[in-house]
This record gives C-alpha cells, sequence and structure tokens, in this order.
C-alpha cells in the first residue's frame, strides 16, 4: 500500500467529535469536499510510493493552516503557490507555513523534502478555545483527556511501514517532553531529535530566521547519518 493511501486513511477516518473539557472543541476540516480534494492531489502528487520517511512532529494542527487543508503545516497560499494545487480557501499565508517552506525551499524544493519526509502532529486534530488554537498540553485535563486517542493515533502513524524510527520532534519545550515520556512507556522510537516550533522562531527571533533554517536542516541531514 502506497504511503498517501495509509495517510489519507488515516486522515478520513479520524472522528469527529472527542471528549474534551473546559470548552476545548476539535478542528475537523474532513467534513469539507475541497479540503478532502486539496488532500488527495496533495499526497498522491508527493507520497504515491513506498519510499520510507522520516516524520517531523508538531504539537497539533491549527486553524489557519493544516485546520483548513488538512496538510501538516500548509496553509492555502502555500498550497497554491508552492505546490501547484489551486483552491478558492483564502490565502492569507500562516506563520509557521511561510517558515517550514523556507526550509524546505533551502531543502531542494517541496518535491525533494517530501521524498524524504512527513509532517505529522501528536495530536492530529487541532483544537480551539474561545475561538483561539489551543495545544493539547495547554491543561492537565485535556491532556489526559485526550491520552487514549493520542496514543492510538499516533502508534497507529508509526505502525506504518514506511514510517522511519527516528523522529525529528517540532518544539523544544513541553512537546518535546511528551514525547520523550511517549517514548519511554511505549518505545516507540529510536531516538527523538528537536528543532524549535517555526512560529517561535517567526514571532520572536526572524532577524536570526536564516540561523534557524539552517538547524533544520542539520536535523534534516543528520536523519541520515543514522
Amino acid at each position: 500500500m502506497t504511503f498517501s493511501k495509509q495517510i489519507l486513511d488515516f486522515y478520513f477516518s479520524l472522528p469527529k467529535e472527542l471528549p474534551l473539557p473546559n470548552g476545548v472543541e476539535t478542528i475537523y476540516p474532513y467534513d469539507n469536499p475541497e479540503t478532502r480534494e486539496v488532500m488527495q492531489r496533495y499526497f498522491q502528487k508527493y507520497y504515491d510510493d513506498t519510499n520510507p520517511r522520516t516524520y517531523l512532529i508538531g504539537i497539533n494542527p491549527g486553524r489557519l493552516g493544516s485546520g483548513i487543508t488538512g496538510i501538516g503545516f500548509t496553509d492555502a497560499y502555500h498550497l497554491e503557490e508552492y505546490c501547484d494545487i489551486s483552491n478558492s480557501f483564502d490565502k492569507k499565508a500562516e506563520l509557521s507555513a511561510s517558515f517550514m517552506f523556507e526550509v524546505m525551499a533551502a531543502y531542494g524544493g517541496v518535491e525533494a523534502f517530501t521524498k524524504e519526509f512527513f509532517f505529522t502532529t501528536v495530536m492530529p486534530l487541532g483544537l480551539l478555545k474561545n475561538g483561539k488554537n489551543y495545544n493539547y498540553y495547554d491543561d492537565k485535563e485535556t491532556q489526559e483527556s485526550l491520552e487514549a486517542f493520542i496514543t492510538e493515533t499516533l502508534l497507529k502513524q508509526m505502525s506504518f511501514p514506511q514510517a522511519k524510527p527516528r523522529i525529528i520532534c517540532i518544539g523544544q519545550g513541553k512537546n518535546l517532553k511528551y514525547l520523550q515520556a511517549f517514548n519511554k512507556k511505549h518505545n516507540c522510537f529510536e531516538s527523538i531529535d528537536v528543532v524549535p516550533h517555526p512560529r517561535w522562531v517567526m514571532q520572536y527571533r526572524r532577524k536570526e530566521k536564516q540561523k534557524y533554517i539552517d538547524v533544520y536542516l542539520d536535523a534534516l541531514k543528520k536523519s541520515f547519518i543514522y
């Protein structure tokens, strides 16, 4: 089975509702026919093979990026301009997507990047609270309520035959700590490298952006050393 089919089957089978506390709700883009269509076009374009890939694992989808397109760290603007996949979504560029597409360009382009790597997240559905992005770890009750779902879906993604056992964590704080604890319990990663979250770079270190693009490139190249 191709990687694209496994990815699409995985996302399209995710449940819409989860038992979430404290007014937290999921972002569920897969009811939108256009989201499903652009996902199919994207994954069939870049992942329609059985090549092994290193996962870059983020936190959870955001409402202006993959919460619309269904594609990790990819907003509607970059999907059309850099991947040549037209869409009618609002073409507002999202900060994390902008940084990631600069990383991909520095690596050799989207096609070169996707041959070797795949963006995913610890929590596969986006979260909102009071209309704003929310992270799976932002409060203890939310994280605990999602524990079984995260365990099932993360282990499912790691079970794909193409998934390399060495991963790159996107985010040097709580996301890294979570993945380290997860691995201690489930022993599913051989190693965890780490890179700073692109939103942090774009918000607080934009003048040093090239430095952090180089950090990403080093981590990507390191994945081939093992």
